[in-house]
């Protein structure tokens, strides 16, 4: 098959009529303009790393599998639990029994969800006012912002369970919720990627066409924003989703209300039955996973829209 130009020439036609020289340049041009368009395979290099990473990724969820699958009364968590066992399907069974599933999964769902759409439309406003919108102490506002990200939790942790204990939210979903509703790191994203992302051109016709500011972040910055806000989305929704720690203290008699909290309450006062507690993990995974499985091309689309825009 003769190749050919992207005027329809191939490289016969071209040395009959302009040289050799010229079709020797042409080819050279073809060669690098594929290179340049990605069409180039990966080697065998390439996909070794990849298979590497993706066993130690997977490594840890099979692990834990094995670990349930095993029979109570067995007793080594070690290299024989490697092989999985024939009492996966009973372990899930008494979990999901024990932690109450289907409250906890109510619950996970509704805070996960309120923490993770809140954080997304929070963090694009205040990122479209600190990328686009000129004000006094703006700068300064915005390293405040950044710099609450370099406070460790536990500083924060004993405070905020004080006022929340004495406003009454304690052993509430709310006392969940309410901390969660924006992230400094939330909107230093949506700050760095509107910066770049929102032309103020856009801005600037859509004031000439008598848009309101608030018209203007529904319907430009909103749009232009949506690559990053998914991600933002994706990060929220599984750091909530495996949040244990504050759960686990302001919950209190109410340890049932999350799959995390609950989970952890597997484990028993006198005897820790290890394939139990895997299988409480196992449950609260597989939601997660399921998300991943329905949503993921979505994500990764948005990720690459986002990354040519850029």
């Amino acid at each position: 098959m003769t190749t050919r130009t992207k005027n329809g020439m191939g490289t016969p036609a071209l040395e009959q009529i302009y040289g050799k020289n010229v079709a020797r340049t042409a080819k050279r041009a073809r060669a690098k303009l594929v290179m340049t368009n990605g069409e180039k395979r990966a080697g065998w290099g390439s996909y070794l790393v990849l298979s590497i990473a993706l066993l130690a990724f997977l490594f840890p969820l099979y692990y834990a599998v094995s670990i349930a699958s095993q029979n109570s009364t067995d007793t080594q968590y070690g290299v024989r639990s490697l092989i999985p066992g024939t009492g996966l399907m009973k372990n899930l069974a008494l979990a999901f029994e024990d932690i109450n599933f289907w409250q906890a999964l109510g619950g996970t769902t509704i805070v996960t969800l309120t923490v993770s759409v809140s954080t997304v439309f929070f963090s694009t406003l205040a990122g479209f006012a600190f990328a686009k919108l000129r004000f006094k102490g703006r700068n300064l506002l915005l390293t405040l912002v950044v710099a609450t990200m370099t406070i460790p939790q536990q500083l924060t942790v004993v405070p905020m369970y004080i006022m929340t204990t004495k406003v009454g939210l304690y052993g509430s979903l709310l006392a969940v919720i309410i901390p969660g509703l924006v992230g400094a790191f939330g909107v230093f994203w949506m700050t760095q990627y509107l910066e770049d992302a929102l032309p103020y051109e856009l801005i600037e016709a859509g004031r000439v066409d008598g848009a309101s500011m608030g018209r203007i972040f529904v319907s430009i910055a909103l749009p232009a924003a949506k690559p990053a806000a998914s991600m933002l989305f994706l990060f929220t929704f599984i750091g909530s989703w495996t949040s244990y720690f504050w759960p686990m203290l302001i919950l209190g008699p109410n340890k049932n209300s999350m799959l995390t909290v609950a989970a952890s309450a597997l484990k028993g006062a006198h005897f820790t039955d290890y394939t139990l507690i895997m299988s409480g993990v196992i449950l609260t995974a597989i939601p997660l996973l399921v998300v991943f499985v329905f949503t993921g091309r979505q994500l990764v689309s948005g990720i690459m829209a986002g990354a040519v825009k850029g």
